[in-house]
C-alpha cells in the first residue's frame, strides 16, 4: 500500500544515507522499523555464502600435543 508521511528533515536525511549505506530502499527500512516497533520481526534476508578458501595441507597434525609442540618451537 502506498501512503505519505511526514518527517522532520534530519530524520529523512539520516533514513536515506542508511538506506544508500545498506543498499535498500527507505520505503523498506521504515517498514522494518515499524515491524520491530508492532514486536514482528522483520523478513529473513538471504545472506551472501561464506568466502571458500583453500589453507594447503595442514604442518602438523593439532591432536598431536608434541609435534604441535615441536612445530611451535622451530618457529621460535
Amino acid at each position: 500500500m502506498k501512503t505519505t508521511i511526514v518527517l522532520d528533515d534530519e530524520i529523512a536525511a539520516r533514513l536515506r544515507r542508511e538506506a544508500a549505506r545498506r543498499g535498500a530502499s527507505m520505503s523498506s527500512l521504515v517498514e522494518d522499523a515499524l515491524r520491530r516497533f508492532f514486536g514482528e520481526r522483520p523478513p529473513a534476508r538471504k545472506l551472501s555464502p561464506l568466502p571458500v578458501f583453500d589453507g594447503g595441507r595442514p604442518l602438523v597434525d593439532v591432536s598431536d600435543r608434541e609435534a604441535l609442540f615441536r612445530a611451535m618451537e622451530e618457529d621460535s
